[in-house]
């Protein structure tokens, strides 16, 4: 299933405190090390602008013009979001992974309420201490993101002993699939 993969440049956009090395995002760019990482200039300090903003310069950085997949987790997936908002171009699809709640951060109203320009998948985690599936559900729907409840997954983390998560890795290929579909049938 990696070789779905090839016809997309994915960027690693992780939450608060960057991804540590058995976090299924950084397990994921020892399996695929063509997978980029958004690096944060603070990662302890959640600026959605700044955050985002990181996003469109990677995004916008690289000689490689195949389209993009972003695999977000928490905050990232907020920045991921208000990034994908404000210029979906070359974006093919998103995976948001255990966003954290908008309300938590005072970020709601810098956040689209209407579905994004582009395919994407949420999970979510009945015990996620960042936001309740219920509610990442609603965000989801707002969104029109193909919602995954995860069950009790804690925050999707690496304290959540997923390792290479490969239920993560399979929602990747779904998205790449979407995304490639999607993408045939408007060129």
């Amino acid at each position: 299933m990696a070789h779905a993969l090839a016809e997309f440049r994915v960027l690693i956009a992780p939450g608060l405190h960057n991804s540590g090395p058995d976090h299924w995002q950084s397990r994921w760019q020892r399996l695929f090390p063509a997978f980029e990482r958004v690096e944060q200039d603070d990662w302890d300090v959640p600026d959605l602008a700044r955050w985002s903003a990181r996003v469109d310069q990677l995004r916008q950085q690289s000689s490689d013009t195949r389209p993009t997949l972003i695999v977000a987790h928490s905050f990232g997936s907020l920045a991921t979001v208000h990034s994908l908002a404000r210029d979906p171009s070359n974006v093919a699809g998103v995976l948001l992974v255990a966003p954290a709640d908008p309300e938590k951060f005072d970020v709601v109203d810098q956040l689209p309420l209407e579905p994004l320009a582009r395919p994407s998948v949420m999970v979510g985690s009945t015990n996620d201490p960042w936001m309740a599936a219920p509610r990442a559900a609603c965000w989801a729907e707002r969104w029109q993101s193909r919602f995954v409840n995860g069950g009790p997954l804690g925050h999707i983390n690496a304290e959540s002993g997923l390792g290479d998560w490969p239920e993560g890795l399979e929602m990747l290929y779904f998205l790449a699939e979407q995304a490639h579909n999607t993408q045939s049938r408007t060129h």
